[in-house]
């Protein structure tokens, strides 16, 4: 029987991803263990940025009709109904409304800076599993086969086909893993960022808007 016949016969074989996983050995652990994080890392910040996507319009509006009418605190109470970070930059604006133009921009700059951590927060780790998972997933591919042929050697005669495709395959187990935890966490990482960059263009848009018509004259 040659390799590749017994490589095909071992694939006919029904083999579960249980034992997939239990072929991967550490490795493989490892990277189950990178995988729940990419997933509690995707699905915390998705629920926080679909929050902070609220569109802003309505909000806007209702506090710059109450600026021009000269009413503060109602300015105040609309942002205050929100927990938007377009809101928070409203509100800090507002709290600072008698202090010079510049004190404003900083004060709502500020708050800007601290709402943008919050929708950051855990992202980059994502990138770092991207690129670590596949590495991961190599290294203990290399092992396996290391461990793989340590065991043919010490076997006494022809080696058996099957003994050969088994190390082989499980060690390759580790690869597949990894590439696809790196797969998967380089997809959610770009798409966070997409959509924390829309986030962040509502917020330079309403604070353009929001000191514009603090310049407006009475």
């Amino acid at each position: 029987m040659t390799l590749l016949a017994a490589l095909q016969e071992e694939a006919l074989d029904a083999i579960s991803i249980v034992d997939l996983v239990q072929k991967g050995g550490w490795t493989m652990a490892v990277l189950g263990v990178m995988s729940i994080i990419t997933v509690y890392i995707f699905v915390t910040r998705m629920v926080v940025i679909s929050k902070a996507k609220k569109e802003p319009r309505q909000l806007l509006d209702n506090v710059n009709s109450s600026v021009l009418k000269g009413d503060i605190e109602a300015a105040k109470a609309y942002c205050r109904k929100e927990s938007t970070p377009m809101a928070k930059m409203l509100k800090a604006g507002l709290d600072h409304i008698t202090s010079p133009l510049k004190n404003i921009e900083v004060s709502i700059e500020n708050v800007g800076k601290i709402e943008l951590y919050h929708l950051e927060k855990n992202v980059s780790l994502l990138g770092m599993i991207s690129g670590a998972a596949p590495m991961i997933g190599f290294f203990g591919t290399v092992i396996g086969m290391i461990t793989a042929f340590i065991a043919i050697s010490q076997e006494e005669g022809s080696v058996s086909p099957k003994l050969l495709s088994e190390g082989i395959y499980g060690a390759m187990v580790t690869t597949a893993g990894g590439l696809l935890v790196g797969i998967a966490a380089y997809i959610s990482y770009n798409f966070l960022v997409r959509q924390i960059e829309e986030v962040v263009h509502n917020m330079e848009v309403t604070t353009i808007e929001f000191i514009d018509l603090l310049q407006k004259p009475n």
